[in-house]
């Protein structure tokens, strides 16, 4: 990598802020876009160029990009509820296609060969055998899900195309937070489990819902993978330098091939809180796989990448933000 900087689209959201943090700890030159609809402003670190920019408006876009000597784009930026994407899929398709779309094609007029999408494993659908590898056939089922499909292949049409060189990282659950509590996951409305059971434990919510318990699983509830956001960020770097030394395009997932059920996790917030959390079994929800967990080989070898977090130090994570919640 030389002195240019890393356009990180998202770049206060979530997983985008994480990511964002590393980066200035690793010194990179970095600029945040985000249009803050569901972003915050307080999770970019001082001293990080900000532009305040919506994907949709091109022209403004146009002219962020032609300001800056930008070797990679890391693209965070999407809207991601499963739930609200099925009730509302019009927003899902303009904010992540049409405005990753105005992103990619700007990439391509101002000759940024260097892009990371940010996916998902929701594009696998409901798999029929575990762990799921990149081999896995797509079979996206909800306007989310397809939202990052559609995206995926306008990549690889420009790779085709035009050369734009991508990594495409289909990341399981995200979790957890940095560690000195500063930047931690905040969403209205809160879709997540892990926040949601926290959220119990420290007494803002009554309960929380389990959706089924007559899964075929060990205890009957749904099981998923895992990942600390923190790991998610470290696969991220390790993605620039992949693309920066020149390899080849390709999709690789992100988890930790580990998975545990929603009465785990319960579990497991009980133990760290030391509180007992009241749950109500509900109808499961439509399209719930009972298990997703991540085939993590190809990462391993490609990224030379490995996660560092188990579920204890997620859920400790999480506990320390949530308890002390900034923003």
């Amino acid at each position: 990598m030389n002195d240019n900087y890393i356009l990180v689209t998202g770049g206060a959201g979530y997983i985008g802020s994480h990511f964002v943090k590393l980066l200035k700890e690793k010194k990179h030159k970095i600029i945040v876009l985000d249009n803050l609809s569901r972003g915050h402003k307080e999770s970019i670190p001082e001293n990080v160029i900000f532009e305040e920019v919506d994907l949709l408006d091109k022209e403004k876009l146009r002219v962020t990009l032609s300001k800056y000597n930008i070797d990679a784009v890391v693209h965070f930026a999407a809207f991601a509820y499963v739930g609200e994407s099925a009730i509302n899929p019009s927003i899902y398709y303009e904010n992540n296609v049409v405005g990753s779309y105005n992103l990619i094609d700007a990439c391509r007029e101002f000759n940024i060969n260097n892009f990371i999408l940010s996916s998902t494993c929701s594009i696998y659908g409901n798999p029929e055998s575990v762990p799921i590898s990149e081999e896995t056939s797509t079979q996206p089922i909800n306007p989310y899900a397809i939202s990052k499909y559609i995206v995926e292949l306008i990549l690889k049409d420009y790779n085709k195309s035009y050369n734009l060189n991508y990594l495409i990282l289909r990341y399981f659950n995200a979790a957890g937070c940095d560690f000195d509590g500063n930047i931690g996951e905040s969403h209205d409305p809160e879709p997540h489990l892990i926040p949601l059971v926290i959220d119990t434990a420290l007494g803002h919510r009554d309960k929380i819902k389990i959706f089924g318990d007559d899964y075929p699983t060990k205890d009957g509830t749904c099981i998923r993978d895992y990942i600390h956001v923190n790991d998610l960020a470290d696969a991220h770097l390790k993605g620039i330098q992949y693309l920066s030394d020149g390899k080849s395009s390709t999709l690789i997932n992100l988890g930790t091939s580990v998975g545990n059920s929603v009465k785990e996790i319960i579990n497991k917030v009980e133990d760290i809180s030391r509180v007992k959390i009241n749950s109500e079994i509900v109808e499961r929800r439509t399209g719930d796989p009972a298990i997703l967990i991540a085939d993590n080989e190809k990462a391993k070898i490609l990224l030379d990448w490995e996660p560092k977090f188990d579920l204890e130090k997620i859920i400790e994570s999480a506990f320390n933000w949530q308890k002390n919640k900034k923003f």
